[in-house]
């Protein structure tokens, strides 16, 4: 998809696309590795050389993909992955830690440089994709509303004046909505910046060390749930929005960079699903060509967090978590309606499409691969038998007239 050239008004919509989704990704999620790090009892050193770690990879790794093919494509570290190193690094040596997440990195190299990922992602109807994507997101639109039974003035007020932007100017709503909560946060005293100094990280090098029960035990889940919870959806976020960059280099290239990243203590990172939805659709720019600002400032925004270390990263986490989850919600309203209505149009597939989006939004753990997954092989599962090409009478023994069966 060729660039049209960038006008600098072309470059508000995408940058603040891009903010949000940082804030949301560091502000929603990122306490898993803090979690993490105390579960495995890293020193402050260390921890603040894994945000860095992960920071900085995902941020190149960005920048690089989005500019070399002009689309959208935002990485992130693996949520999932997160969660699952909260159970694992209490009981796994830290050197053997960061030699199973080199393996499971040269895994993602090898699948992407096979090619074989892409030929999944292509065989994937285009309604189940939508109803996977409309089921990852639905929770965090629920959640723009949720919020009102913790704080209704303040989520009032934001809902308020997101219907009252996309009356008058949609295309600054959800500028507008940051702004407002902003403003609103620093005039109710609810948050304060003033213990905020900035102090750079410094990187620290773990010497990697390989063993069979880490290879086992943490490479091989680590992989699967990143392919599954992350890498799917998130091919799926950039196909429904329209951008066909192939799967294979960018699992190649943040494989690579997970690798030159994994003895500093990033576990992994992959193509966004959540937060990259933010930056895809067209809240970001009404332009699709145009909409690779986003990857780039979503980039520079994650390099700058990983520079500074812990500081950054615990300034997003100080904000309420009413706030990021109301913004999330009605940054992705658009995303969620997109999908839906992509997910509904076919109505031969709707209902394979409603499976699919009905079992991912119930967001079910089973075998440590959460709901995205199972809601993609429900939607599979219902397509294959409902639609597929199933003769089963080929399997059965042929009668004769006179009822007995046919040995011939």
């Amino acid at each position: 998809m060729k660039a049209p050239p960038l006008q600098p008004t072309d470059l508000l919509h995408p940058i603040v696309a891009a903010l949000i989704s940082v804030i949301v990704n560091y502000g929603g999620t990122f306490i898993l590795v803090f979690q993490g790090a105390k579960a495995a009892g890293l020193s402050p050193e260390q921890t603040a050389s894994w945000i860095w770690s992960v920071s900085v990879g995902v941020g190149l790794t960005g920048v690089w993909l989005s500019f070399r093919y002009r689309e959208p494509i935002i990485t992130a570290w693996s949520t999932p992955g997160a969660a699952f190193l909260i159970a694992v690094l209490p009981s796994t040596p830290y050197p053997e830690m960061i030699g199973a997440y080199m393996l499971s990195a040269i895994g993602f190299i090898v699948l992407g440089a096979s090619g074989y990922f892409e030929r999944v992602v292509k065989m994937i109807p285009p309604g189940i994709a939508a109803g996977l994507l409309a089921g990852i997101l639905l929770r965090f639109g629920i959640g723009a509303f949720g919020g009102a039974g913790i704080d209704p003035f303040f989520v009032g007020a934001l809902i308020l004046a997101y219907a009252l932007l996309r009356r008058f100017t949609a295309r600054y709503a959800i500028v507008g909505v940051l702004v407002t909560g902003i403003a609103l946060l620093v005039g109710l005293g609810q948050v304060s910046f003033a213990s905020v100094a900035l102090k750079f990280a410094v990187p620290v090098w773990v010497m990697p060390e390989f063993s069979l029960n880490a290879l086992l035990g943490v490479a091989l889940p680590l992989f699967v749930i990143t392919l599954t919870g992350q890498y799917m959806p998130g091919m799926l976020v950039l196909r429904n929005d329209g951008f066909k960059t192939s799967a294979n280099p960018i699992l190649t290239v943040t494989g690579l960079g997970s690798l030159v990243m994994a003895p500093f203590g990033s576990h992994a990172f992959n193509v966004a699903a959540i937060t990259a939805a933010i930056c895809t659709g067209k809240e970001s720019h009404e332009e699709p060509a145009k909409r690779y600002v986003a990857g780039l400032a979503c980039g520079v925004f994650y390099v700058l967090v990983g520079v500074f270390g812990t500081t950054l990263a615990a300034l997003f986490v100080v904000l309420p978590p009413t706030f990021i989850t109301t913004l999330a919600g009605l940054a992705l309203l658009g995303a969620i309606g997109g999908s839906l209505a992509t997910a509904l149009v076919d109505l031969r597939g709707r209902e394979t499409a409603l499976i699919t989006f009905l079992a991912t939004a119930a967001n079910v753990t089973l075998f440590g691969l959460g709901g995205a997954f199972w809601g993609l092989v429900a939607g599979l599962a219902a397509h294959g038998l409902i639609h597929g090409n199933l003769r089963f009478s080929q399997w059965l023994p042929r009668l004769n007239p006179s009822g007995e069966s046919d040995k011939r």
